[in-house]
């Protein structure tokens, strides 16, 4: 199984019904895709009524996926807006509880930052989130190289298959030591997850200073069909080695995500059943 999505489901005009509203784009969204990489956690913790409204808006079969709130990663910058940490993980997990209840979250993605490198102590983190996080599937990120570098490649591998968590596999700029290679190995038998970020190398660290406008422009790219058949092989590579790959696309800066997930799926021959009915006729031919 290769499930193909999208980051977010608000942000994509070429998925939207002209005559929809603002509430209506994750219904659009779910007529094209069974899957979506929920973001929207990361900034802040969502109250139980946006899961509940979400969960019933979206097919059975639908899947979230979810970031993990940026506290929990280290992005998170001055004072927590909680009393305590573990206040933090109490209320991140009873907002995304229902949707593991309702059947309908593939993993939490826990993405740390590009200063997040391989030593003792974040080694020692990593193993105490997954600790708090217990009974989730789990996916880590990486965004230092120094996980990959060679001393230590094989042990960061081992070491996800230990904690038995999803490997996030990753197609991003090479930009230094913030960004990682793409190392397309599975640690798990039944997931992985493969993020495509675009290859914008000079828009991918905020040199800037200026954090709003750097996220516009961050992953400002289109893959081309080249680019996209060398993913076509190393989607093929995971689903040798695991049953289901989770494909991200991630590179939305300039609206690029949905037609490059579209050109995907075509390539791959893929075909969903038990998507959203009711918008699939506004779109046929579309594609």
């Amino acid at each position: 199984m290769i499930q193909i999505g999208l980051t977010g489901w608000g942000d994509h005009p070429d998925l939207a019904n002209p005559n929809s509203t603002a509430r209506d784009k994750l219904l659009d969204y779910t007529a094209h895709f069974p899957i979506v990489e929920l973001d929207s956690t990361f900034y802040a913790i969502q109250p139980e009524r946006n899961i509940q409204r979400w969960i019933r808006e979206t097919p059975d079969d639908f899947q979230f996926i979810v970031k993990a709130y940026q506290g929990i990663t280290g992005h998170h910058r001055g004072e927590l807006p909680f009393e305590s940490e573990e206040e933090m993980y109490r209320l991140f997990i009873q907002s995304i509880k229902p949707l593991q209840e309702a059947g309908k979250l593939a993993m939490v993605l826990v993405q740390f930052p590009p200063w997040f490198d391989c030593v003792k102590e974040h080694v020692d983190e990593i193993r105490s989130i997954c600790k708090k996080l217990k009974g989730f599937d789990i996916a880590i990120e990486f965004r230092h190289q120094s996980w990959y570098s060679t001393p230590f490649k094989m042990k960061t591998i081992a070491f996800l298959r230990e904690l038995n968590v999803i490997h996030s596999v990753c197609d991003e700029p090479q930009a230094g030591e913030g960004s990682i290679p793409l190392v397309p190995v599975s640690t798990r038998a039944d997931k992985v997850l493969f993020r495509l970020h675009g290859r914008n190398i000079y828009g991918w660290r905020n040199t800037s200073g200026d954090d709003k406008s750097w996220r516009t422009v961050r992953n400002l790219y289109e893959y081309d069909a080249k680019e996209l058949k060398e993913f076509e092989a190393v989607t093929q590579k995971l689903a040798a080695e695991t049953e289901e790959v989770f494909v991200i696309f991630n590179n939305n800066s300039g609206k690029h995500a949905a037609q490059n997930a579209k050109q995907f799926q075509r390539q791959l021959n893929i075909t969903y059943d038990n998507l959203a009915s009711q918008q699939l006729s506004l779109f046929e031919g579309d594609w």
